[in-house]
């Protein structure tokens, strides 16, 4: 059964589309963006703040779901300029300590709001 994932520690969708989905044991977390869901706007600062905002965002949702980052199984980073690669990945593995996802990451030409990265996130149970 599909099942909505939505929390109010995470930023609200800005779209037509749910902060995740929870189905057969699986959990799709929509692309995250950096926004401070209490204020509502993108982060100040670089790819690092940007990053951990995002990954805030998704331990949120993660979180409300029953899931924790030892569930993820696979993300996808997207980044506005792979110059900012080694960054996010620093931060990024503050997060994903061992048995590290499978992961993929993009530079791309622009990303929602401005944002420097968005990051969508599937996990299993």
């Amino acid at each position: 059964m599909k099942k909505v994932i939505f929390t109010e520690l995470a930023p609200k969708a800005i779209g037509p589309y749910s902060q995740a989905i929870e189905m057969n044991g699986f959990l799709y977390i929509s692309g995250q963006v950096p926004i401070d869901p209490a204020a509502g706007k993108v982060v100040e600062g670089g790819i690092k703040e940007q990053t951990e905002q995002v990954m805030k965002n998704i331990g949120a949702i993660l979180e409300a779901a029953g899931y924790a980052y030892s569930d993820v199984v696979k993300c996808t980073c997207l980044l506005s300029d792979m110059v900012n690669f080694g960054a996010m990945n620093e931060v990024y593995g503050q997060y994903f300590t061992e048995n590290h996802p499978a992961r993929a990451a993009y530079g791309v030409v622009k990303l929602p709001l401005g944002a420097l990265i968005e990051i969508e996130v599937i996990a299993a149970k």
